[in-house]
């Protein structure tokens, strides 16, 4: 029998990113991910949009039985830049910044055996083209294993597997600060507004999955304080 090929999954730590790690696990026989690959703000030294801590990524990663690689994003140079550690916040870099940066992470990973880089992303099309891009120049192969599901048929799903999740950040321009360290559940797709996606793959919400089939054992965490940097509004996430 043909060797799986080894692949790194791009992991932001939420929802969609603990379904994809089920789905291949579970139907791609083909593909051994080996690895995690985590995005975080140099500004911030948090998960990149979620405000998540590095050390809570790293009880994660052991949580479901695999190693994270963090790639530091650098943020634009402001007078002004934040004290990592201190809040969750945002900072985003022009492409000229994340290009490079990610292109030599894909070079890392290339060199110690990996063919396949791993995705989450449901249905942006732009998104999608510029990962593809990126790939092609570091000569790997994309995979996108929930491409082109219903969003709605995904977060019922993540339910009913048992996946157990907590959003760590909201658009307040259209979601509520409520919607913010509240539990994935029905009660809470109900009560997005018309318009938000089920799975929030437009950007109206993010969040941290701690536990599910592919845990060996949940995360233990907490809710801690409320921080606003408009639009965004994130909830701090602490160990238990």
């Amino acid at each position: 029998m043909t060797e799986p090929r080894r692949a790194a999954l791009l992991w932001s730590g939420g929802k969609d990113s603990a379904l994809v790690l089920h789905a291949v696990r579970t139907a791609h026989p083909d593909v051994r991910i080996v690895t995690l690959v985590t995005c975080l703000s140099a500004a911030f030294d948090r998960v990149s949009m979620h405000g998540v801590r590095r050390e809570l990524m790293v009880a994660q990663a052991d949580a479901v039985g695999l190693q994270v690689e963090f790639v530091s994003i650098p943020g634009p140079p402001s007078p002004d830049a934040p004290v990592p550690h201190a809040a969750p916040g945002t900072a985003f870099p022009p492409n000229d910044v994340y290009t490079p940066t990610m292109l030599a992470a894909f070079g890392r990973l290339k060199a110690a055996g990996v063919e396949v880089i791993v995705f989450g992303d449901i249905f942006l099309e732009d998104l999608r083209a510029f990962r593809d891009r990126l790939l092609a120049t570091a000569g790997l192969e994309g995979l996108y294993p929930l491409w082109g599901r219903n969003t709605g048929e995904l977060y019922r799903e993540f339910c009913a597997a048992g996946f157990r999740a907590v959003t760590v950040c909201v658009d307040g321009d259209r979601l509520t600060e409520g919607h913010c360290g509240r539990e994935l559940d029905a009660a809470f797709a109900a009560a997005l507004p018309a318009g938000v996606d089920p799975c929030g793959e437009r950007g109206e919400y993010h969040s941290f999955a701690f536990d599910g089939p592919v845990f060996a054992r949940p995360v233990a965490v907490a809710l801690g304080g409320v921080h606003c940097s408009p639009p965004f509004v994130f909830r701090e996430l602490v160990m238990a």
